[in-house]
């Protein structure tokens, strides 16, 4: 049995020993948390997680490491309620679901008409839950491509836009631990070329390998330094017996939901986006304008990238960027800026 296997089931033993100590007690800190969903002409994707806890507190100027720390445990350290009932409604249409194991929830479905750049919606409890009656109704967001996008963006965040350090692991973890959306720091020039490709107009599509249980800190981060707001589409931390949820189908999901609009795919060198955009090219070679892969390998010797890009037949451009300036430079001379 690998790692991962071992600890999805130490997670399912744990969780059912506190669901049946629970169960039979009202939860206190009730809560829906709701991530910013996404959509198009086809429809239109909206998730969240239903958990039994307080919010972590905000990130403040100042704070002590301590307090850093306290609050990235939290993130991780959730009640999740599994089995709640409920409604989401966006639109003249409702959809009625129920949380995973894990608290989570997601819908897709086609609300009626689509229009842009954002659609309102709710989503409650669809019946009683633990003798929980109250709807406990809580807003969502969608982001939808408006009339004016002329293409959108599809961004990696670690080690793209946000320094972490994924290659060395001991610093990336230190990093996470002790730093908050107020101190971690965007690599020079990437707000404003984000800001600068969206135009106010194209849509951004976040998506990483960071666990759902970050979503609060990213989004807090690309708020604070000023990036185009969008949803941020992650993975379970552990996963399912299918194993994680590849960034691909993600991607695909994007594109599903918006069959007319081309996309502009930016990643870094550190893991695996080159050879990711590298399959989605291929199976999609219509949608795509550029891929900007972002230099951070520790040896840029080592042949990954260069491997991919000397096995590119696309004449979709791939750039190999040492820095947001480059991907300035290039952007501006195929017409994207």
């Amino acid at each position: 049995m690998d790692a991962r296997r071992w600890a999805l089931g130490l997670e399912r033993a744990w969780d059912e020993r506190r669901r049946r100590r629970r169960a039979l007690f009202r939860p206190k800190n009730f809560r829906i948390e709701t991530y910013l969903g996404y959509g198009g002409p086809a429809g239109v994707v909206v998730g969240g997680r239903v958990l039994d806890n307080p919010p972590p507190p905000e990130a403040v100027d100042g704070e002590g490491v301590g307090a850093a720390i306290r609050r990235t445990v939290g993130h991780f350290l959730t009640d999740d309620l599994p089995g709640v009932p409920l409604r989401v409604t966006v639109g003249a249409i409702s959809i009625e679901t129920v949380s995973d194991d894990d608290g989570y929830w997601l819908v897709q479905f086609v609300p009626g008409e689509v229009t842009g750049p954002w659609l309102e919606g709710t989503v409650e409890l669809a019946g009683e839950y633990r003798r929980l009656t109250d709807p406990h109704t809580t807003p969502l967001r969608i982001l939808v491509p408006g009339p004016d996008a002329r293409f959108g963006i599809v961004s990696d965040i670690d080690d793209t836009i946000l320094q972490t350090g994924v290659q060395r692991v001991g610093q990336m973890i230190q990093t996470t631990l002790t730093g908050s959306e107020l101190t971690r720091t965007p690599f020079p020039g990437a707000p404003e070329l984000y800001r600068d490709l969206a135009a106010g107009v194209n849509p951004v599509f976040y998506v990483s390998s960071s666990p759902w249980n970050l979503y609060s800190f990213l989004q807090g981060f690309l708020r604070h330094r000023d990036f185009p707001t969008g949803p941020v589409l992650l993975r379970d931390l552990i996963g399912t017996d299918a194993g994680r949820a590849r960034k691909h189908e993600r991607i695909e999901s994007v594109l599903d939901l918006n069959p007319g609009l081309p996309f502009v795919l930016l990643g870094d060198s550190g893991e695996h986006d080159p050879q990711i955009y590298a399959d989605m090219v291929k199976a999609h070679p219509d949608r795509f304008l550029a891929v900007y892969i972002r230099e951070v390998r520790l040896d840029p010797g080592d042949g990954r990238v260069e491997q991919v890009r000397d096995a590119w037949d696309s004449e979709v451009p791939f750039v190999l960027a040492a820095d947001s300036d480059a991907v300035r430079r290039h952007a501006e001379s195929i017409g994207l800026l």
